[in-house]
């Protein structure tokens, strides 16, 4: 007969394979060290092999350790998404949900979002992150965020992906640039020369070197932005020209009487603004609603649905 393995004992795996020691690991379970050894033998002696090496100084995972880690990692997500179906089902956009969102979102859309949600779902707490689409996304997969915000292109993998609408990229240089003149601005060597870039992590990095046609690259004069409002500072001192998403364009991020902003020319480059969550999420119900209301206010500043 298989022995099943317990829920409990999956989790202290999966949190010793990130602590990678057995006192903070305890610890961040509310359990004893003795409970956590218990039952990381007794998980061992289930599957019959072993998961974790240790001596005095070093805890390592077996190879095979980090592949059962990885899958109670999702066994985990997908147990809480189970546990929360029926209440959640019975009255969707209430009580908490955790949304994560990058910060080229976040800052243009939320503000209106937020307004626009505490009117329809006054039962509704949302608990926000706001990260790197990486994080993001590791964090829906482990369980800690129930949907993310995010921009594509971008590998989802194995994710359920609600498109909302698309938002172009703009150039954005001073008003005294002759690259900027045109009402259009088309992509050329030059301007991309001079393309002031997001440090890597950011999704517009990639989003603004693809539309470049360049797989890598850095910014002008070796200078990366850690955010778009340090770029549009960049660019309105004069350290070279920037690709800034539509809708920090007309959310005001762009307005100075030193600068402008010019929608590039056709087929212009794009992202694609999407929710995205677990194939197992019981939130179905809550990602329709909340991208209706995205859709809403981003129609409210311009842009167009897909």
């Amino acid at each position: 007969m298989t022995v099943l393995t317990s829920l409990k004992q999956l989790h202290y795996l999966l949190t010793l394979s990130e602590q990678l020691n057995f006192t903070r690991a305890a610890q961040s379970c509310f359990v004893t060290q003795s409970t956590l050894s218990a039952g990381l033998k007794e998980l061992e002696d289930a599957l019959g092999t072993r998961l974790v090496e240790r001596d005095r100084k070093t805890v390592m995972m077996t190879p095979i350790g980090l592949e059962v880690a990885k899958r109670a990692r999702a066994i985990l997500a997908a147990t809480r998404d189970l546990v929360e179906i029926a209440a959640e089902s019975a009255a969707p956009m209430t009580g908490l949900l955790r949304l994560g969102v990058i910060p080229t979102i976040a800052p243009f859309l939320l503000p209106q979002c937020l307004r626009l949600l505490r009117q329809r779902y006054p039962d509704l707490r949302l608990a926000l992150r706001e990260d790197l689409t990486t994080n993001l996304l590791s964090r829906l997969e482990d369980g800690q965020l129930d949907l993310a915000l995010v921009a594509l292109p971008f590998q989802t993998a194995n994710l359920m992906v609600e498109p909302i609408f698309e938002d172009n990229l703009w150039i954005v240089g001073r008003k005294n640039d002759p690259q900027v003149k045109a009402r259009t601005v088309d992509i050329t060597p030059s301007l991309t020369d001079r393309l002031l870039l997001l440090e890597e992590g950011h999704c517009l990095r990639d989003h603004a070197l693809y539309a470049c046609g360049a797989s890598s690259g850095r910014s002008t004069a070796g200078v990366e932005a850690t955010s778009l409002l340090t770029l549009v500072q960049m660019i309105e001192s004069g350290l070279g020209i920037g690709m800034v998403p539509e809708i920090a364009v007309k959310s005001g991020l762009t307005e100075s009487p030193t600068l402008v902003a010019r929608p590039m020319a056709r087929p212009s480059p794009k992202r694609t603004i999407a929710l995205v969550a677990r194939r197992s999420t019981t939130r179905l119900a809550d990602l329709k609603a909340l991208a209706e209301v995205i859709l809403r206010v981003s129609r409210r500043l311009g842009q167009v649905a897909p």
